[in-house]
């Protein structure tokens, strides 16, 4: 019963997630799959950007660098070895010339995207909490102006087809339990704890002893492992990959959708992205428009990101911590009654 406690804001969220696939499963259309499985591959970039940002209060816009690496990764690994040699020549021959398994070259590209944000991190967490999060924003500029320019490896700004495309509403899913636990599992560790001290006061957490370099390295580590798995899916899902699809749009989507559920919880991670995944989706689908006989009904183009942007305001400004306040999910009052009421039980039957 411990366990159920100390794990249930862990539980609770895989638990809404899987009520959620069954329902898509039982009731959903083909594209509403495709929706819900795109939601959470943005979920588990959020969730890995959450486990840094989050816990150390800096807010990171370059952590899409390490969702970019790892998907330019295993591009590079898995793409067709007939177009490779012509399209990529500037790739080394131990990858121009083969074609790794799936699994293989996924957990290799996300080893990479680790490997970069440790060093980065050994660099950017000796700034300042306001210079660390302009210096992420900088990572993302440089990323994006190599790739892009990178054309004999990269093929530049132009997309990158031909990717196996194997993730699906169950592998996303899987992907996205897996980072949720994570991102639990630190954030109750040790060094989640003293990440957490930093945030809420660095005075007072240098006069206990606590380190502020170590810990932000170790959740910004981390986290790019987190959203380098991220990279991988968006690969895989869209069988194509463009340097375009990793810069500031999706950045700040990302970031709005953290700050707007909380960003100081993971509860207000997910029910910031499973909101605004769902505004996004209904106003796409209004833009496009329906049809009554002779009659279309639609709403003009650009209306999705203004009410979007508008939605964002009205919750900031009434919450300004977010939906979620920085409050987990707790377990229910009387299932804490009922284990109060067995953990007496227990002790008077052991006296």
């Amino acid at each position: 019963m411990n366990f159920l406690r100390n794990s249930y804001p862990a539980l609770a969220l895989v638990g809404l997630l899987i009520l959620g696939f069954v329902i898509i499963k039982l009731f959903g259309s083909a594209e509403t799959g495709r929706v819900a499985t795109e939601a959470l591959i943005r979920l588990v970039f959020a969730v890995g950007l959450y486990v840094f940002s989050g816990n150390s209060g800096i807010v990171s816009f370059g952590h899409m660098s390490f969702v970019a690496i790892a998907a330019y990764a295993t591009t590079w690994q898995t793409c067709c070895a007939m177009l490779k040699p012509i399209t990529m020549p500037g790739l080394p021959p131990f990858l121009k010339d083969q074609t790794y398994s799936l699994l293989g070259s996924a957990l290799t590209s996300v080893a990479l995207a680790g490997i970069v944000a440790f060093i980065v991190g050994l660099i950017l967490m000796r700034l300042a909490s306001l210079s660390a999060s302009i210096a992420t924003l900088a990572l993302l500029f440089i990323v994006n102006t190599v790739y892009g320019n990178w054309t004999t490896v990269t093929m530049g700004n132009s997309t990158i087809v031909g990717l196996p495309v194997y993730v699906n509403l169950e592998v996303a899913l899987a992907a996205a339990i897996v980072a949720i636990c994570l991102a639990y599992a630190y954030q109750v560790s040790a060094w989640g704890l003293k990440l957490r001290a930093t945030r809420e006061d660095e005075v007072a957490a240098k006069a206990s002893g606590v380190s502020l370099y170590w810990p932000r390295v170790i959740a910004f580590t981390l986290s790019g492992v987190m959203a380098g798995g991220a990279g991988v899916l968006f690969a895989h899902f869209t069988g194509t990959v463009s340097i375009g699809s990793f810069f500031l749009s999706h950045t700040f989507l990302i970031v709005a959708m953290i700050v707007v559920g909380g960003m100081r919880s993971l509860a207000g991670t997910v029910v910031g992205v499973t909101l605004i995944s769902l505004v996004i989706d209904i106003f796409r689908r209004a833009e496009a428009g329906v049809s009554f006989g002779t009659l279309d009904l639609g709403i003009p183009p650009g209306s999705q990101e203004m009410i979007l942007a508008l939605s964002m305001l009205v919750i900031l400004v009434f919450r300004k911590e977010g939906i979620m306040c920085g409050k987990e999910l707790v377990l229910p009052r009387a299932l804490r009654g009922s284990q109060k009421a067995s953990a007496d039980s227990g002790s008077a039957t052991a006296q």
